[in-house]
């Protein structure tokens, strides 16, 4: 099953999509709300609750209200290589790799998160624009792993890689954050350390870009991830933790405008985006639903 929140007749619900197809509407305005609840309880809402939806649905973002999505960097080897690779300050990143502490970034909210099927966008002031595929932990109020989720932290090596402190500005625009599809239950993953995570991307027909990895080569536990996070931050609403990079192209790759970026993960599902490019008011609608 998955938790997922959709749109039918003009209204926003959410709800759970079971294996044989069928949607059962829960009794909770807001993910954000239920996010607000123990993991028990919870799990006897997702597992027990519900109604059938009879309708036609248009699946949403796994992720409202008050929820904020948050990032952590350098997490794989491969991310390390990566950022060093485009850095000219390249140090920085090995230190982060090595420290007790993780790099944790602000990357989206709620609002401005992309769910499966809408468009991610690349920078015009950047010319290196790739996807990043992450397993990403949700979380509730307390700090209590509910479930799993893909997400794409889209990123622009090339502003990162002129100065560290342009992050923000690398990591955080109109379409760099996609989620989704939904939500599957922490209680039907036990084990989210070994699942296969692949990326392709979609050029003209042809396949311009794919790769694989796992989240076996995370070099730091997903607990102490969690535990840093909420070391001296309340989420009244739980909050998205996307874990890192396993997967990042060459430097001689970047997205284009009409791509199609096609992120997969063992046991959770699949995130399809195309590609735009990211400016603002191409992204207004994201502030009316």
């Amino acid at each position: 099953m998955l938790i997922i929140r959709y749109e039918t007749d003009g209204a926003t619900h959410v709800g759970v999509a079971d294996d044989d197809g069928s949607v059962r509407r829960l009794g909770v305005p807001t993910l954000g709300l239920l996010l607000q609840r123990p993991l028990e309880e919870i799990r006897s809402m997702v597992v027990e609750g519900g109604t059938p939806e009879p309708g036609p649905i248009r699946p949403l973002p796994p992720v409202d209200g008050r929820t904020e999505v948050w990032a952590s960097g350098v997490t794989y080897v491969r991310s390390r290589e990566a950022r060093r690779e485009e850095s000219q300050v390249a140090d920085v990143y090995s230190l982060v790799y090595e420290a007790e502490r993780p790099e944790l970034f602000l990357k989206s909210a709620a609002w401005r998160v992309v769910g499966d099927g809408e468009p991610i966008g690349i920078r015009p002031d950047s010319t290196v624009d790739v996807p990043e595929p992450e397993l990403a932990l949700v979380l509730n109020a307390h700090a209590q792993t509910v479930g799993y989720t893909v997400c794409d932290d889209v990123s622009s090596r090339s502003i990162e890689g002129e100065n560290p402190l342009y992050l923000p500005q690398a990591k955080v625009y109109a379409g760099a954050c996609a989620v989704g599809p939904g939500i599957r239950p922490a209680w039907e993953l036990p084990d989210p350390t070994a699942l296969a995570i692949t990326l392709s991307i979609r050029r003209d027909d042809t396949v311009a870009f794919e790769g694989a990895t796992s989240t076996s080569l995370l070099h730091r536990p997903l607990a102490g991830l969690v535990e840093h996070l909420f070391r001296c931050t309340h989420f009244p609403e739980g909050a998205v933790l996307s874990t890192g990079t396993g997967l990042v192209p060459d430097l001689d790759f970047t997205l284009a405008e009409g791509d199609e970026v096609e992120i997969g993960i063992e046991g959770i599902g699949t995130l399809t985006n195309p590609v735009v490019a990211a400016l603002p008011a191409d992204f207004t609608w994201l502030a009316t639903r």
